[in-house]
């Protein structure tokens, strides 16, 4: 007997949206709804699954690749599905949300690929959510231009040969969308609607402009997450008649757990996976979360001390570009997050040479592509990789075979020879409390200090600022040693809400959420209770 019909969805505590209704269709809702009716039992058991092996984490403080999986890792002859036109050539990719300017400004970037982002650099706003899913449809369709209100600057797209291809981002597992329900009053799942909208409206479309729909797959923890996903892709395509194998996955590997199944993630996917990315800030974070309470050995320095070039981020990179080549995917490299300043031609140049070095370490080292979060970059980036790859589209024939990772490398956070810093506490209580701030206001990716920040590096800020704290960390500050505790982050927090205020100005000041940015920081920092995002407890006071 076939299942029931799922019952619409309700759309709930949300003013309604100019064109909402060219998204949120009866059969675009009927489609998330099944989704969410069929997959979302299983994503809150693999959640679940998430929260022991954390306990197992804190009880060993170790990791080890999976011995149930070892025949997936052993053997040759698997690899992933050819890749298609559209994606065989990635070696720029730029991202950022799907706001209106950045839609064309990403497309029309030079790039190859444009992350179109619905999860890290885009507050969850109702409207982000819904709107953003109408400039995609009007960017495929070519029904897109954009005028600036404050300085009348126009934009509109260039010819298609000239545009980048879209690798979407949905969010993650974690989260929910409020705004949608279901008849039993359960939430949908944030990654069901962000994908199933624009599947569902793009996915023939796409298809009918020589591309296809592509995703990047953010905050995997497992190869059964990955599994889900895949499942996930096989329903869609019978559901909307589109051939199997149309869907293209690029999964970030950016939690620790993920980095010891990269193999295991690619063969669940291997009919849909295009490649795996080496999402730096996340990865980070994700190594303070799970060893938090694992002792000395995993207190990590300033999170800008934490290169690319660490023995342990270079085991984590080596084994990523080596497992992708030897499955036929695609290793995409991490962002470079500078913004440029239109000001200091001097904060230019330092910079330019710090990308420049950095995207010649990952074209050298084999990788087929890497980030960019600032148009400005894209030459800078282009040129590391055309000067490796000349007319090739990628390395994938590079395999790598000299590299040798044990599992024990990947977490060795003590070979790193650098140590927390007053100055590294300072930071992340700026960067926590300015970012914070504009999320609140809706805005997921935000200039500060000349970084595009997103959620991941709010993230690590306030992880290391409760590592830091729990752990007794010394600092040497003014030529005296200061230990790291709560009173000692309050009063830094006091003071940079200071500095913001005459910074900005009492009635700018007074027009944002810094106060309600300060504590949530503080909340998610101090209390003993860690929460696991969080963008979990900013939702609930996200407004809109």
């Amino acid at each position: 007997m076939s299942a029931p019909a799922p019952s619409p969805l309700a759309i709930v505590d949300a003013e309604p949206l100019p064109r909402q209704e060219e998204v949120l269709t009866e059969a675009a809702l009927a489609f998330v709804a099944e989704l969410h009716r069929r997959f979302t039992p299983r994503r809150d058991e693999l959640l679940a699954r998430r929260a022991e092996r954390r306990a197992e984490i804190a009880r060993t403080s170790a990791l080890d690749f999976l011995p149930e999986t070892a025949a997936v890792r052993a053997d040759d002859s698997w690899k992933v599905a050819p890749c298609p036109p559209a994606l065989n050539d990635r070696r720029v990719e730029i991202t950022g949300p799907t706001d209106r300017k950045m839609t064309i400004n990403a497309l029309n970037s030079g790039a190859k690929v444009w992350l179109a982002d619905f999860e890290d650099a885009s507050a969850p706003t109702w409207e982000n959510v819904v709107l953003g899913q109408v400039n995609l449809v009007d960017a495929y369709t070519r029904a897109i231009d954009f005028t600036d209100p404050a300085s009348g600057k126009s934009y509109a797209l260039r010819p298609d040969a000239e545009l980048a291809t879209v690798v979407m981002r949905p969010r993650g597992w974690h989260l929910n969308e409020r705004h949608l329900v279901a008849a039993d009053g359960t939430q949908v799942p944030g990654a069901l609607v962000d994908f199933g909208l624009y599947f569902f409206h793009n996915a023939q479309r796409l298809l009918d402009l020589g591309k296809g729909p592509y995703f990047y797959l953010p905050k995997t923890e497992s190869h059964l997450e990955a599994r889900l996903w895949n499942d996930v892709f096989v329903f869609a395509q019978d559901y909307t008649g589109i051939p199997q194998g149309t869907v293209r996955a690029t999964v970030l590997i950016e939690t620790i757990t993920a980095a010891y199944e990269m193999e295991e993630i690619l063969y669940e996917l291997r009919d849909h996976a295009s490649g795996l990315n080496a999402g730096r800030w996340d990865y980070l974070f994700s190594i303070v979360k799970n060893f938090r309470d694992g002792g000395p050995t995993f207190v990590l320095p300033d999170r800008n001390a934490v290169t690319m070039t660490a023995p342990f981020m270079r085991a984590y990179t080596e084994l990523l570009v080596r497992t992708c080549h030897k499955r036929g995917a695609h290793a995409i490299g991490g962002m470079a997050a500078f913004i440029p300043s239109r000001r200091d031609a001097e904060v230019n140049k330092v910079a330019f040479e710090k990308v420049r070095a950095d995207k010649d370490r990952e074209a050298n080292d084999g990788f087929d592509g890497s980030w960019v979060a600032h148009p400005d970059l894209v030459p800078i980036a282009m040129e590391s990789f055309d000067k490796v790859l000349g007319d090739r589209p990628n390395q994938k024939d590079r395999l790598r075979e000299d590299v040798d990772v044990k599992a024990a490398d990947l977490i060795a956070v003590d070979s790193l020879d650098a140590r927390p810093t007053y100055d590294g506490l300072v930071n992340a209580v700026q960067v926590g409390i300015r970012y914070i701030e504009a999320w609140l206001r809706g805005m997921g990716a935000v200039a500060i200090f000349n970084l595009m920040e997103d959620a991941a590096t709010a993230e690590i800020s306030r992880s290391q600022i409760w590592q830091w704290i729990n752990a007794g960390v010394e600092f040497e500050h003014d030529g005296k040693p200061v230990r790291a505790t709560a009173e000692l982050a309050r009063e830094i927090a006091a003071d940079e809400l200071r500095n913001i205020r005459a910074e900005l100005g009492e009635e700018a000041f007074a027009a944002g959420h810094w106060q309600q940015a300060h504590d949530l920081l503080l909340e998610v920092s101090l209390d003993e209770d860690y929460a696991d995002f969080l963008t979990l407890p900013a939702y609930e006071r996200l407004k809109g």
